[in-house]
């Protein structure tokens, strides 16, 4: 745990007692605070009596004892309105945090010559692998990580901090929206494409949210950002540190930079790393994970040699592009952690021929920005509340409304062991999963047990 200091003594709301509430709840009482907990559900309530906090109403509470709040990231800061409690907060003038800001509280507190680097990741897709990838390269360096924040463990209830310490976080829009001081000493911007409008009033909030993670640097600090999209170019344009940018384009970016092919790193036109051996690595977006993972490691100190080592030997992560078994000379691949239709465009232009799982909660638009890659698909098994619109969406595209999971599965396995030779059975819903399952990993898990009840042979990466 990473105590919390600077509210000695002091009274600290605490709203929204999921992962991360409860946790700075611990970190802010390890610190010395006084926090203050509430939740509009009974069980978050029940869990916090029972570990001994006080549970308050904060409704009814007198808001001018207090020093903070802190917001669950879950709780709306501004729109669609803001949150009760938020509303409360502006009315006694009282400042509202989330975990990252009391992270790097914590951090600034310390001697300058005692804190440990922070490597922080954000982005629309791609966030989660970027940062296991990194948290794995910078590891199998020798370097002492801890990898947590919007992926895994929560921030501040990772190990406390040490100097030779590096810790990779990811971190999401709505975490963003409550930081005022985080400086992280290596920000990256993985991509930006429309999501989660709703929460900043349109694209103009949800862009200046992302670009918060480079708020704080200052001239030391390096940022890496995606210039694939026009946002990302603005903001690399924009930025006074050292930015290098990383992009798919087999034109270099201007200035420092990589470019992310399949297969392959490269700079100034010298393939400097060959990941055509890296199983966990297929595709083009895969490759740009790999780019932003040895820039950060090089910018650390971390040697070609051994950064490059580190990409070749990671073994992927779950739900994101992940082989989970094979059938014959039938592959499956696991990609529910896509759950918009840019997350799908990655998987499905990373090979020629599959047979397409989708559906489930659709995002704006659907899936009608990928019909460029209609032609890659041999057939479609489509799944949950979009399966009709998805299915209009197809028109002429091969496709069936297979409705579950399970039965998208028994079917695209049938098809494509009768296609013959090599074939992929892609799950990548390009939908939300909350129609059917409690989220993407709940999702991704029911097609592993599917894949695997057809007697499909679990695949390692090797």
């Amino acid at each position: 745990m990473i105590p919390v200091p600077g509210f000695e003594g002091r009274r600290v709301a605490v709203f929204g007692l999921g992962r991360s509430g409860i946790t700075a709840a611990r970190a802010l009482q390890a610190g010395g605070a006084i926090p203050i907990l509430w939740d509009d559900g009974e069980a978050g309530r029940a869990q916090a009596k029972g570990e001994g906090f006080t549970v308050e109403d904060l409704a009814a509470a007198d808001w001018s004892d207090f020093a903070a709040l802190v917001l669950s990231p879950g709780a709306p800061l501004t729109h669609p309105r803001p949150h009760w409690t938020v509303d409360l907060t502006r009315a006694a003038g009282v400042p509202v945090l989330g975990d990252i800001e009391l992270f790097a509280r914590a951090l600034a507190a310390r001697p300058k010559d005692q804190r440990p680097r922070v490597v922080a990741i954000t982005g629309t897709n791609g966030k989660s692998t970027t940062t296991a990838l990194i948290g794995w390269v910078l590891k199998s360096a020798g370097l002492t990580v801890h990898v947590g924040g919007n992926i895994g463990v929560g921030v501040l209830a990772l190990p406390e901090p040490t100097p030779d310490a590096v810790y990779v976080i990811e971190v999401s829009s709505y975490q963003l929206d409550l930081t005022t001081t985080f400086a992280p000493d290596v920000a990256i911007l993985t991509n930006i494409s429309p999501d989660h409008l709703d929460r900043h009033g349109g694209m103009d909030g949800y862009v200046a949210a992302k670009r918060r993670i480079f708020a704080g640097q200052g001239a030391d600090g390096v940022a890496l950002v995606g210039v694939d999209d026009s946002w990302g170019q603005g903001i690399a344009s924009e930025l006074s540190q050292r930015v290098i940018a990383i992009s798919s384009s087999p034109s270099p970016p201007r200035g420092e930079g990589y470019v992310a092919l399949p297969g392959a790193i490269l700079e100034s036109d010298q393939v400097i790393a060959d990941l055509s051996t890296a199983r966990s690595l297929p595709g083009r977006h895969n490759a740009q994970n790999a780019a932003f993972a040895y820039a950060t490691a090089r910018a650390l100190g971390v040697s070609h040699d051994a950064a490059v080592a580190g990409l070749l030997s990671f073994p992927g992560l779950a739900h994101r592009m992940e082989a989970v078994g094979r059938l014959g000379s039938v592959r499956f691949i696991n990609d529910s952690k896509a759950t918009n239709a840019d997350a799908a465009r990655q998987a499905l232009a990373s090979y020629r021929s599959v047979f397409w799982i989708a559906g489930g909660v659709p995002k704006a638009g659907g899936i009608a920005d990928l019909a460029d890659l209609f032609p890659r698909i041999a057939k479609a098994y489509l799944i949950g509340d979009a399966a009709d619109a998805f299915a209009a969406t197809l028109a002429d595209t091969p496709h069936v409304i297979a409705r579950t999971l399970d039965a998208a599965v028994a079917a695209a396995a049938a098809d494509a062991a009768s296609a013959g030779g090599d074939q992929i059975v892609l799950l990548s819903p390009a939908c939300a999963s909350f129609d059917q399952y409690k989220d993407f990993e709940a999702r991704g898990e029911a097609f592993r047990a599917a894949v695997l009840a057809l007697g499909a042979v679990p695949e390692t990466a090797s």
